[in-house]
């Protein structure tokens, strides 16, 4: 027993210099992490978190539903993507809140979010595929950080929308569940437009549910 610890005093020594730096460094990543965990807090800013928002006009209301919200690690399965992401979306602006994903990338971004969504939908089209009733419908997707208005907290949201719904936008705004949610209205506007012109920006999804 004296020969183990003597072991391990003798490995202190030895290595002494890396054990504190090791143990210096492990207090300063809690530290930082700390400082800009409660500086987000108080900004109400979120970027390491993917909001999956499921935007529909149903009568003449504008209605927008959590279909859910991740990590965004836990979302493009790699760490580098996720910061990329992170670092795009603070480049957005209340004018532009699209994510400026080089075009070559798009794919790879929006692939992911369409992985995740169509294993929430999954159960349908085995459904269907079993011959049960089901209905389908075709989405579109797209990359936003809304930053302009009364909204709450500013996250990264992956916009679910019917596709039907926004190539026929309504010219006059729907009535509003909350009065912050014209940030919304503006953004999705800026989708119609934007699917118009550079559609690659976006990835189309079927959803099946029973």
């Amino acid at each position: 027993m004296d020969h183990v610890i003597q072991t391990l005093v003798d490995y202190v020594k030895d290595h002494s210099v890396k054990v504190i730096t090791g143990l210096v460094l492990m207090v300063i990543g809690w530290y930082l992490g700390h400082r800009r965990a409660s500086a987000d807090w108080k900004k109400q800013e979120f970027y390491d978190r993917l909001n999956v928002s499921l935007n529909m006009i149903q009568d003449g209301t504008l209605k927008i539903r959590t279909l859910s919200e991740k990590r965004c690690e836990d979302v493009f399965l790699n760490l580098a993507a996720a910061h990329t992401v992170q670092k795009l979306a603070r480049q957005t602006t209340g004018n532009d809140p699209i994510l400026p994903i080089p075009a070559s990338e798009n794919w790879f971004y929006l692939n992911a979010i369409l992985n995740d969504l169509s294993e929430q939908f999954a159960i349908g089209f085995l459904k269907s595929d079993m011959g049960a009733q089901v209905t389908t419908a075709t989405y579109l997707i797209a990359l936003t950080c809304e930053s302009v208005g009364e909204m709450k907290t500013r996250k990264i949201r992956a916009m679910v929308v019917r596709k039907s719904l926004l190539t026929n936008l309504p010219e006059e705004m729907p009535r509003l569940e909350a009065s912050h949610h014209i940030t919304r209205w503006s953004t999705l506007q800026r989708l119609a437009s934007e699917f118009q012109k550079r559609p690659e920006r976006f990835k189309e999804v079927e959803l099946a549910v029973s």
